[in-house]
């Protein structure tokens, strides 16, 4: 039986959004969409239900820092998830977002059908999609479970499509008909950091002398993972400027940055720097840069360029970021990248090759580790080296045709790509989703095709199971507890479990003889207990000694 009380509007999560760690893509996302999401503050709660008691303190702490005001508002409740069954038996959420797409979607799906008073909306965004096991994850989005008020947020068009892809693929391989629902796909952007303008936060030769930048070069920046095999290929780069200087331009007029993540040990920007320095160009590698350098590099250079050729890109964060500073944009025509970059009105877009048949890296993925096989994939996939020389000759010649386009660039972000405005967009879709007509009484009883039924898949390893019609009694251990003589030892994850009241129910009504169906009759009519509940209560007094068999 579910009730429904009287409902706030309630947001939920499993996630903490706020990672620690390596500083990715993902994590700078997910910590600024939940900043906006508390700053904009549409809810009347917040719940969240983590894996463990660190993940809580870690992500009330990030709060009590970030956003003190909103913190001294305590419309923020952190707890873990084994409270997550009886809280959705008890509150109608409006909807839970979760802080990507792959894991616990199906998981929650089946717990909030099971268990939830309303059958809520579950959403959560993609990032990378190209690891070899994720296809198992999505195959399990693949259910009867799953309802029109599930949805992907593909956040570009080509991660959109990607989904789909996986989706059709796995319903044609698995033969599965439209009874094995998928979620919706819906398309929302990531939101972009903002810099000030460059002349209004420290002029350009401010930050230059900032970042110990000498004469009037014009300065090339990229930003992102410095990684051969998990972000962009930085060869046909030198490539590039190698016919530029052949070209006439002269190898002292530029400088190129490279600022990003580098694995430590890495001997790449070692290599990179030896080939620069033959060729004569200016290279400056900035490693790890925080939030005030990577600022300053935005404000001091005059063109951004990332041409990523790996699939494990599908937005572009870092392209987002660069075009919101004012700088006029070089990349690839690659995934996520051409939603951003408008061809020649805020940057330029530099052709893609890549190949039509990749059996022998599909085969070898769940076999070798991740970096290889996307490094395979990524030396198979061709920047135009010729055409982003022209790229980088029209910008460089043509500085004000590049400050026309970077001012562009701006104004697009501003309109389109705010985190404000992507916050709003997750607003209305949860809203939309949620007024969706689904038969929530069908969804109740449908078992996950891949949740464990760990009863009857090991009902071979104990001598006997638990029945109605087994005989019980309590202990002399049992007796001591009754009357207060004992203390039981419970184990924290079971102390819910064990209700007091309900421990000293059960053992009056083993006073004497008495058949297990009776006890769980008792405990479900006079203590609230499920039968599940009930039974276990039962199993475990007999493991404490305090029931015995007859």
């Amino acid at each position: 039986m579910h009730s429904t009380p009287c409902r706030k509007r309630i947001w939920g999560s499993l996630h903490p959004f706020v990672e620690h760690g390596d500083i990715m893509g993902r994590s700078v996302a997910n910590t600024q969409f939940l900043k906006e999401l508390f700053q904009q503050n549409p809810y009347d709660e917040y719940h969240f239900f983590l894996q463990n008691e660190s993940q809580c303190r870690q992500l009330v702490r990030w709060i009590q820092l970030a956003l003190p005001d909103f913190a001294a508002e305590d419309r923020v409740r952190v707890t873990t998830r084994p409270q997550l069954p009886d809280a959705l038996k008890t509150t109608a959420y409006h909807c839970f977002h979760l802080s990507d797409c792959i894991e616990d979607t199906a998981s929650l799906a089946r717990v909030r059908n099971l268990h939830g008073c309303n059958i809520f909306p579950i959403t959560g965004p993609t990032h990378s999609l190209s690891y070899a096991w994720y296809p198992s994850a999505f195959l399990g989005h693949m259910w009867q479970g799953t309802c029109a008020r599930d949805a992907v947020i593909a956040t570009s068009r080509a991660a959109k499509c990607a989904v789909e892809n996986i989706y059709a693929s796995l319903r044609q391989a698995y033969g599965l008909d439209e009874r094995y629902r998928a979620p919706a796909v819906a398309l929302i952007p990531l939101g972009a950091h903002l810099p000030e303008k460059k002349d209004s936060c420290g002029t350009r030769d401010t930050a230059r002398k900032e970042l110990g930048l000498h004469g009037e070069s014009r300065v090339v920046l990229i930003t992102g993972r410095v990684s051969h095999y998990s972000k962009m290929d930085l060869l046909p780069v030198l490539r590039a400027f190698q016919r530029l200087f052949a070209a006439g331009h002269g190898p002292g007029s530029i400088t190129l940055i490279v600022a990003g993540w580098t694995e430590q040990g890495d001997t790449t920007p070692d290599v990179l720097s030896g080939l620069a320095s033959a060729m004569g160009l200016q290279l400056r590698f900035f490693h790890r840069p925080d939030d005030q350098v990577r600022d300053a590099l935005y404000r001091a250079a005059d063109i951004f360029l990332s041409p990523s050729d790996n699939v494990q890109e599908s937005f572009g964060l870092t392209v987002l970021e660069a075009a919101a500073a004012g700088l006029p944009v070089i990349a690839s025509d690659w995934n996520g990248y051409r939603d951003l970059v408008e061809h020649e009105k805020t940057g330029l877009l530099v052709p893609t090759l890549g190949p039509a048949d990749t059996r022998a890296a599909d085969t070898a993925a769940r076999v070798v580790y991740d970096n290889h096989y996307h490094l395979q994939l990524a030396q198979q996939t061709a920047v135009d080296v010729p055409a982003l020389t022209a790229a980088l000759d029209l910008l460089l010649t043509f500085p004000e045709k590049a400050k026309t386009m970077g001012a562009a660039g701006r104004k697009r972000v501003l309109e389109q790509f705010t985190w404000h405005s992507v916050v709003r967009r997750h607003i209305a879709l949860w809203d939309s989703l949620a007024a969706t007509a689904v038969d929530e009484q069908a969804l109740r009883a449908i078992r996950h095709p891949q949740q464990m039924d760990y009863a009857a898949i090991f009902a071979g390893h104990p001598t006997d199971r638990l029945h109605g019609g087994l005989m019980l009694q309590w202990s002399r251990a049992g007796q001591a507890v009754y009357r207060g003589a004992d203390h039981p030892v419970i184990y924290a994850g079971v102390d819910d479990r064990i209700p007091r009241n309900a421990l000293h129910r059960m053992l009056f009504a083993a006073r004497s003889p008495v058949c297990a169906a009776n006890i769980e009759a008792v405990l479900v009519q006079h203590c609230g207990m499920t039968a599940e509940d009930a039974c276990f209560l039962l199993l475990w007094a007999l493991k404490q000694d305090l029931l015995e068999r007859v």
